[in-house]
């Protein structure tokens, strides 16, 4: 069959080489869309649906192409074929990855109010090192005094303020409970 006059292998194979270059670049720009599809309405991503347009595509050119089936076949069993990958792929691949943690990055005014350790000890108005314990690791970062004290290795230190990239800490002292 030919609608407007053009072979149906030459459709599938312009609707392969559309939807595969919107796909690639969708993926590639999507953090600048941040499209989240509607609640509760996952199925509408634009990943999936660019994902079962190429699929579908695909086979049915290939089918076209190798084989004498009807062409009304043809669709509905590249539109079954596009289905079920792009259903293992929403399954095995996009949930598990929407749900994976999103960064391990920290901003340092995050560090403001934590606790951590000194590791280097913070000489009278100098520098020194302090270990902050996190979900994600640990984070070493230089350390000056807030008070402009001494602080010896190893003291607990409540971080203050961050300035240029150093701590500025004070001696934590922690409530002591009584049992």
């Amino acid at each position: 069959m030919e609608p407007f006059s053009i072979p149906l292998e030459t459709i599938y194979l312009y609707g392969l080489i559309i939807s595969g270059v919107l796909t690639v670049l969708y993926v590639s720009f999507a953090d600048m869309f941040d499209f989240h599809g509607l609640d509760g309405l996952d199925f509408l991503n634009p990943v999936l649906i660019f994902a079962f347009v190429t699929i579908l595509s695909a086979s049915g050119y290939l089918f076209e192409r190798l084989s004498s089936i009807h062409f009304l076949l043809i669709f509905g069993i590249s539109a079954l074929v596009a289905l079920i990958v792009v259903t293992l792929l929403n399954v095995f691949v996009l949930v598990p990855l929407s749900s994976a943690e999103e960064s391990l990055v920290y901003k340092e005014s995050d560090l403001q109010g934590r606790v951590g350790t000194v590791i280097t000890t913070i000489p009278l108005d100098g520098y020194g090192e302090v270990m902050i314990d996190s979900t994600s690791g640990r984070i070493a970062k230089p350390a000056s005094s807030f008070d402009g004290d001494q602080i010896p290795n190893g003291t607990s230190v409540l971080i203050v303020q961050v300035k240029n990239g150093v701590l500025e800490v004070t001696v934590h002292h922690q409530l002591e409970s009584f049992i």
